[in-house]
């Protein structure tokens, strides 16, 4: 059998042999500068061969130690999805009781799309994660860390298929985790709301609500240590 002959250029220039072409590196790109935190959903279904699609991609995520500490729970019940939806509604009004002099502006934003979003997803943590303690001895929060890579896997993908996504974490991990008949040591992190939408918003919601502005890259890159900032 013949082997593949790699191109002059290409050996001259590794960058260009791994390289993407140029549409799909722009359509990454675009994924990530057009994702938004969604919360205004329409009810239609997503197509099954989606959500799968979707869920691969999560699952490829990378995870320290290759431990994979992600858990997908699919709410298909109507009445445990209303379930969590209360739990998420007990949560919101303590949040508005503890930013006390913005209460009323909290109690204002809509935080979560649980009762209209197609598909209604629970990541967690598993239980027994402390067997795993390649890249975990000093930062046992990694494994956190790479559930969220998979949710940010699975939300970027499903901006690419035109679905919004929702993460909601406004709910009390304890009672969540009671209501879904996990086992003890594990615990959920986030509620994901899916779903097909009018229209994603052309900025973070919450900077169209004005509870917040987004800070330039500038404030966040350092170099060869902390700044003072005294």
């Amino acid at each position: 059998m013949m082997e593949k002959q790699v191109p002059v250029e290409s050996l001259d220039n590794p960058q260009e042999q791994h390289r993407f072409p140029a549409q799909q590196i722009a359509g990454v790109y675009r994924a990530i500068a057009e994702r938004r935190d969604m919360r205004h959903f329409l009810s239609d279904p997503v197509a099954p061969e989606i959500v799968a699609r979707l869920l691969q991609a999560a699952h490829q995520a990378g995870s320290v130690g290759l431990m994979q500490p992600w858990r997908f729970i699919r709410i298909t019940d109507k009445a445990l999805r209303v379930s969590i939806y209360n739990l998420v509604e007990q949560e919101r009004l303590q949040t508005a009781e503890a930013l006390a002099e913005r209460h009323d502006e909290f109690m204002k934003l809509k935080v979560e799309g649980i009762l209209d979003c197609g598909e209604l997803l629970v990541v967690a943590l598993p239980d027994q994660r402390e067997r795993h303690i390649f890249g975990r001895r000093t930062l046992p929060e990694m494994d956190l860390a790479s559930a969220a890579c998979a949710i940010q896997n699975l939300w970027l993908a499903a901006r690419a298929e035109g679905l919004g996504l929702g993460w909601v974490s406004l709910f009390d991990p304890d009672a969540l985790a009671q209501l879904l008949n996990m086992p003890s040591g594990s615990r959920p992190i986030a509620v994901l709301c899916l779903g097909h939408v009018a229209a994603f918003y052309p900025k973070p919601m919450l900077e169209l609500e004005n509870w917040a502005r987004p800070q330039p890259l500038s404030a966040f890159v350092y170099e060869n240590g902390w700044p003072d900032e005294s």
